[in-house]
């Protein structure tokens, strides 16, 4: 039987004309109720719905559960909003998508990281609809929570996703419409959160998505541009402060960004670890240091002294009660560093593997593809820039000398519960491996 598809990342049901809006909804609820049966529909689902849904099942999400969470209290809400760079661009926001939304009958939702909602906006009729599926201040609407949603399934894909009536996989959305698409931060490409747009299934427009992953890119500039001009202001105070020193030293902003150098080539950025503070340290990237703070930054003083032997042990930290860091000791002390997902798959399997991996193996244990190896070796190039000293290479492995701890989740489905990676995937599910 032949299978077709629902079309590109942003659903457009123009496609699919002459069928009309009504024609168009009862096709997607047909496929959403055969998948659920667990039957073939000869209408396939989209790949980022299908691949949503997959995930949802997996959870033992039931679909005809509602989408109630508890709330965050009103003063950790605002403890969020003030500790995120989001509401620095709040006013972008607002006057890209929210000045729209009222018009149009929908309402704008700003999430963190988690996906829980610190900010909306919009029409006040929606507004209380929204009230009735909890999409509420405070309100969890990841995938785990709410299944397949805009919101949700942009933080799952890390991408724009717009998701349409019966493409939510919980019944009780099947009369709305949303886009969302992602913040990040252009100083250390960290997710900010998700800018999301929903409305009754009615208000539906394929242009929404392109408004609203514009309106982030927008905000994404912005943010830039602030901290370029935060950079400026730090190399007016280092000015003087490195005029006055001999040997190398370098100032850097609080997220490592070069604002000015002496005694050494520059560089672009110096990777910091979380517990970073004043007084002696040694940094992968530069040895032996004195840090001392510096209005809107630090100066690093290179210091002169026999540098440190190699790292001895490295810890890293799966258990999900924290973003995954790995923590690295050696004789100069220990440091710790946040990983990003893929880092966080790349560290996993390479101590799994304590023999080592090729690109092509690394390529099919990440994407299940073994021509992706240029892929592979570009985020091994980023990772052994950041930690470096316990890599070798051909085949690329840790280095005997190292010590690998892993800290898993008490649960094996807990392990980077947002990978879709084949190696973590088969790794929750019975084939773990052996950790050395």
């Amino acid at each position: 039987m032949k299978t077709t598809s629902f079309g590109p990342a942003a659903f457009n049901p123009a496609r699919y004309a002459p069928l009309d809006a009504s024609e168009t909804a009862r096709r997607l609820q047909e496929t959403w109720a055969a998948t659920v049966r667990g039957e073939h529909s000869t209408i396939a689902p989209r790949p980022v719905i299908g691949q949503s849904w997959q995930r949802v099942k997996r959870f033992g999400m039931n679909p005809e559960q509602g989408t109630d969470s508890v709330l965050l209290r009103t003063d950790e809400i605002e403890h969020r909003r003030h500790s995120t760079a989001l509401a620095d661009v709040m006013p972008v926001l607002s006057g890209g998508v929210g000045s729209v939304t009222d018009a149009s009958l929908q309402i704008m939702v700003v999430t963190d990281p988690e996906g829980r909602v610190l900010w909306r906006e919009g029409n006040a009729g929606v507004l209380r609809r929204a009230d009735s599926i909890c999409l509420a201040e405070g309100a969890a609407w990841d995938e785990d929570t709410a299944g397949t949603n805009a919101i949700g399934t942009a933080l799952s894909a890390r991408a724009a996703v717009q998701v349409h009536s019966a493409e939510h996989f919980l019944r009780t959305l099947h009369d709305w419409t949303c886009a969302a698409a992602p913040v990040h931060d252009p100083r250390d490409g960290r997710l900010l959160g998700i800018v999301d747009v929903s409305g009754p299934r009615s208000t539906f427009h394929p242009a929404i998505l392109s408004l609203v992953d514009s309106v982030c890119r927008l905000a994404e500039s912005e943010l830039r541009a602030r901290h370029l001009a935060s950079v400026e202001r730090l190399r007016a105070v280092a000015a003087p402060v490195l005029c006055r020193l001999d040997g190398r030293a370098l100032v850097v902003d609080p997220h490592g960004w070069l604002a000015a150098v002496t005694g050494m080539p520059p560089v672009d950025r110096v990777p910091l670890p979380n517990s970073f503070g004043a007084g002696h340290c040694w940094l992968p990237s530069l040895g032996s240091c004195v840090a001392e703070p510096l209005p809107g930054g630090w100066l690093l003083r290179v210091t002169e002294g026999d540098p440190p032997g190699p790292a001895s042990r490295v810890v890293l930290d799966l258990s999900g009660l924290r973003r995954p860091c790995a923590t690295v000791t050696g004789p100069a002390g220990s440091w710790s560093q946040d990983l990003s997902p893929r880092h966080a798959e790349l560290l996993y399997v390479l101590a799994v593997h304590r023999q080592g991996r090729s690109a092509a193996q690394l390529a099919l244990d990440l994407f299940g593809d073994p021509t992706r190896t240029v892929t592979v070796r570009a985020e091994l190039s980023r990772l052994r820039r950041r930690l470096t000293g316990l890599f070798d290479h051909r085949p690329y492995r840790f280095r005997e000398e190292v010590d690998v701890e892993v800290v898993l989740p008490d649960d094996p489905t807990g392990l980077l519960p947002r990978s879709t990676a084949p190696a973590v995937l088969g790794a929750r599910f019975g084939d773990r491996g052996s950790c050395g």
